[in-house]
């Protein structure tokens, strides 16, 4: 690994081809969940990738049973108390996904097992994302008790349309793999034991392919999500403006009792 990278510790990196870098979150013992400083390195990375000269594509996924099981609570916790670390968080989650979208590289998502939250960000956003057969995607938002921010509200309607969009983000039902397929909101669906061998080879595929026409086909297409600026803003604004309310403090309360949440039955608004 080059000294590039050498900063991302809570990331595990590594070349599986010429010109591929996979990153992989890799803390099974908590279904990959993502804390504060490993949402910090994902947000900053994709500008190294963006001026590696050696990379042409990279893959994204968990190890173990997991993709991704979102922020872990000790983070939500931070959030939830300190404004200091909601602001941080606030500009963390707008550079995120803004440093995804203008990374030049194509980026292949292979989505395992339960994607959720932060690190599904980065799947559902990938350039093409591909999903084993029991995945289990659940943007999770208002069953924590906070508005969908992140990308969800810019991304989820173009994907499978408005209405598809509204019952996910807000119900947080659960989709299967093949029922993500079928909405379109993931780019293919694979037996659980093709997944990281058809990203591989998708990421092979667009790191041999010309390589000017596909970055210059990103960018265009990724303008659909740049229009939605002030979507993504709201939405992003208006979660964190949830972290400091009631529902949010009853929503990590009910997620760490393991119970169905308690939430007030009117809103001020």
């Amino acid at each position: 690994m080059t000294d590039r990278y050498a900063a991302y510790t809570r990331l595990d990196l590594d070349y599986p081809a010429a010109r591929v870098l996979r990153i992989t979150f890799n803390r099974p013992e908590t279904y990959n969940s993502v804390d504060a400083e490993t949402h910090t390195q994902l947000t900053h990375i994709w500008r190294d990738i963006d001026a590696d000269p050696d990379i042409s594509a990279v893959i994204v996924t968990g190890a173990g049973k997991a993709f991704s099981a979102g922020g872990d609570f000790q983070m939500i916790e931070q959030i939830l108390k300190d404004e200091t670390a909601r602001m941080a968080t606030w500009k963390e989650a707008r550079d995120l996904v803004y440093n995804v979208i203008n990374c030049n590289k194509p980026i292949v998502s292979a989505i395992n097992g339960v994607a959720v939250g932060a690190g599904l960000v980065v799947g559902i956003l990938a350039d093409i994302s591909i999903v084993g057969k029991s995945a289990k995607i659940i943007d999770g938002h208002t069953r924590l008790g906070v508005a969908a921010g992140d990308v969800a509200c810019v991304i989820w309607p173009l994907l499978c349309g408005m209405a598809k969009a509204k019952y996910y983000l807000m119900t947080c039902k659960p989709l299967s793999g093949p029922e993500a397929e079928r909405i379109g909101l993931v780019s293919l669906c694979v037996e659980d034991a093709d997944l990281q061998a058809t990203a591989l080879e998708t990421a092979n595929d667009l790191a041999g392919g010309a390589q000017s026409a596909i970055r210059w086909t990103k960018y265009a297409l990724n303008n659909w999500l740049r229009q939605a600026g002030p979507i993504f803003d709201t939405s992003t604004a208006l979660e964190m403006l949830g972290f400091a309310g009631a529902e949010a403090a009853e929503g990590l309360a009910a997620h760490l009792e393991k119970r169905p949440p308690n939430f007030p039955k009117s809103a001020p608004v």
